[in-house]
């Protein structure tokens, strides 16, 4: 099986397909609208490494660099990223993601997000969240086909082989799906933390958003307005309406251009407080699903104002310290009371 719809898998598939696969089918199952899609399965990433391991090896190569060489990782991810680009898809894997894709467009010009999802990405204990890459207003299906395999090729950026190589990653146990999303034509659009992201306060989330598609957000190509909320009784205490300078807004024949902010909207708040309790209300509702601080993305539909969430993934850096020990263990349980002790003579 090489595609998979969102309502067909949870976080239980994620070595078939990925991170953020495995996160929209949950959200899906647990009743949150994401915006429709599929996924193109690990098999079918591995049926194509596959076919490219018959004429020269791959994975090997990678595993075999040193992590402090860059200069011959950079030489290697050129080369791996223009093999699989170029190299032709298998004649099933391209018949079952076509299929798919007909059958989420409907003959309607439909635009989709092409986003990786690789298997190592998104995991509690480690954030690969950026390294791989993500395609948006995607407007045909060549296109699309295109960027499936660009998305496999970023696999093998200079970021993701460094990450691997320092972390010491098997390069047989990484593998990439790809999520094939409807794109939500934002109005406003962002990101929110169901943790405080700078004190780690549980009882509180952060909002960040800015007026069109969220990639300007999350890129770092603007300043959000910023809300703190409370989480049980939705108290607003901190608001930072910031001055919004640019939007991303999608092109006509496909991708998505950078446009000035016109001056009544700059400085103008890009969510009114009705929308953020909305938003309060489903990280609840997503962080009970899940069971720990989660870091999400959303996006409200330009035309009918609908709230979508785009993705939800463990928050890592408050938890991580969470999880560090505040002493070094011993084996003597009485070492610790000896050494007390011990200093005051």
């Amino acid at each position: 099986m090489h595609v998979s719809w969102f309502s067909e898998i949870g976080l239980g598939d994620r070595p078939d397909v990925g991170g953020k696969g495995g996160s929209l089918g949950e959200l899906q199952r647990a009743g949150i609208a994401v915006p429709p899609g599929f996924v193109v399965r690990t098999q079918a990433f591995e049926l194509f490494l596959e076919r490219l391991e018959q004429a020269a090896p791959l994975r090997a190569v990678v595993q075999s660099l040193n992590p402090a060489d860059l200069a011959a990782i950079t030489r290697c991810s050129q080369e791996m990223r223009a093999r699989l680009e170029q190299a032709a898809l298998p004649q099933e894997v391209l018949d079952a993601i076509s299929s798919a894709y007909e059958k989420l467009d409907s003959g309607r010009g439909t635009p989709v997000a092409v986003r990786s999802s690789a298997t190592t990405e998104d995991a509690s204990d480690a954030s690969f969240a950026g390294l791989q890459d993500t395609f948006l207003w995607v407007r045909d299906a060549g296109q699309m086909l295109n960027k499936v395999r660009s998305c496999w090729a970023s696999l093998y950026s200079v970021e993701s082989i460094s990450y691997r190589r320092q972390r010491g990653f098997p390069e047989q146990a990484v593998a990439m799906a790809v999520v094939v999303q409807t794109m939500v034509n934002a109005r406003t659009a962002g990101v929110m933390f169901t943790r405080s992201p700078t004190t780690g306060d549980r009882s509180v989330l952060t909002i960040e958003g800015a007026w069109g598609l969220g990639s300007s957000v999350v890129g770092g190509e603007v300043t959000p307005d910023r809300w703190v909320v409370a989480k049980i009784t939705g108290d607003i205490t901190v608001r930072e309406i910031s001055d919004k300078q640019i939007q991303h807004v999608p092109l006509a024949a496909g991708g998505i251009e950078s446009v000035p902010v016109s001056e009544a909207l700059r400085g103008a708040a890009c969510m009114s407080d009705e929308e953020l309790q909305a938003l309060r209300d489903i990280a609840r509702k997503v962080e009970r699903h899940y069971g720990r601080a989660q870091d999400i993305e959303w996006a409200v539909e330009r035309d009918t104002n609908r709230l979508f969430l785009l993705q939800s993934r463990p928050e890592t850096v408050w938890s991580a310290r969470d999880a560090a020990p505040v002493a070094r263990g011993s084996d003597n349980p009485l070492a610790h009371v000896m050494s007390i002790f011990g200093g005051r003579r």
